[in-house]
């Protein structure tokens, strides 16, 4: 009888154990996921400043924004950040007309931007940081995902445009 609780023992501590790797290989994976998808959303609010960007270059007739323009939305993933941040530097050279209605999407794309970049840091250094678990590299729970990478860019902060003109109400 005495042999029968080193049984139960390690039978508890085996189901203890079990529980844990389970989930700490489901958490490695949503965090593997989540960070998949906060690239995914931070790439297409880049698509969508360097497209509102090559409007606000073609109403402006300035050649050098809509070539950053075109360069940042046909760039490979390699040369993107690059791309990104010479868009980034030819839009704090422009200056932005409050009533343009183009303006006013870029100004909010590039805020989008600096949102979607922060949690795509938050998600890349949650999964990082969950990969560096000891448990985690010794069973090689994360070997099934790439490893997520962080997207060095210039913060894309545009000046804030003062409120749009009201329209004049005929009396």
């Amino acid at each position: 009888m005495p042999g029968m609780w080193w049984v139960v023992g390690v039978v508890v501590l085996a189901a203890i154990f079990s529980a844990y790797l389970g989930w700490t290989a489901q958490r490695v994976e949503r965090l593997h996921a989540r960070a998949q998808s906060a690239e995914r959303a931070l790439d297409a609010h880049l698509l969508r400043r360097a497209a509102a960007a090559a409007v606000v270059a073609e109403q402006a007739e300035s050649v050098e924004l809509y070539a950053a323009a075109r360069l940042a939305l046909d760039a490979e993933p390699g040369e993107r950040e690059t791309a990104e941040n010479d868009l980034t530097r030819q839009l704090q050279k422009v200056a932005l007309d409050p009533a343009d209605p183009a303006a006013r999407t870029l100004v909010a794309t590039s805020r989008r931007v600096v949102l979607a970049r922060q949690v795509h840091t938050d998600q890349v250094r949650d999964a990082q940081n969950a990969r560096r678990r000891v448990v985690v590299r010794l069973l090689r729970l994360a070997r099934r995902y790439p490893r997520p990478e962080y997207f060095d860019i210039v913060e894309p902060v545009l000046p804030e445009l003062p409120p749009a003109p009201l329209p004049a109400q005929a009396v």
